[in-house]
């Protein structure tokens, strides 16, 4: 099978296709049925990470997913969030994480980084080469019948 791509606007009700579609290419693919549980939260904490973003920069751009089912078993999401943005709260010091004047979409992205550490064993976050956006890059080994 080709790559699988999914392009949505940053709407929370998109996520939930993103996750289907995700876990549908798994499945085809041969990952094992105790990760389909790991991709299925991986692939909607990351989507709805990029929804956040793009909502609390006031971004019209689409969400980016592209799902390979060579090996490994690869998911990218894409937003186009600044950079720095992107890449998370976890450089901000710990008293500003307190700080009341935090969106919600704001903390969603701080704490979707550490449910994806959590749920992702190979798991990378880069800016995109275009230099405006973040690569969020999830892989599963698969065991091919």
């Amino acid at each position: 099978m080709a790559d699988v791509r999914l392009c949505f606007s940053p709407a929370p009700v998109h996520v939930r296709t993103a996750r289907l579609v995700g876990v549908a290419v798994a499945r085809r693919a041969g990952l094992r049925e105790e990760l389909l549980d790991e991709v299925r939260l991986a692939v909607g904490e990351a989507c709805a990470r990029a929804v956040a973003l793009h909502r609390q920069y006031g971004l019209r751009d689409q969400v980016e997913v592209t799902i390979s089912d060579d090996e490994p078993y690869t998911v990218r999401v894409v937003d186009r969030a600044p950079v720095e943005a992107g890449l998370g709260l976890s450089a901000l010091p710990p008293d500003e994480l307190a700080d009341e004047s935090l969106t919600d979409e704001a903390l969603t992205v701080g704490v979707g980084f550490a449910l994806l550490a959590g749920l992702v064993e190979d798991l990378q976050v880069r800016p995109v080469a275009e230099g405006i956006g973040t690569e969020v890059r999830m892989s599963w080994p698969l065991h091919r019948r």
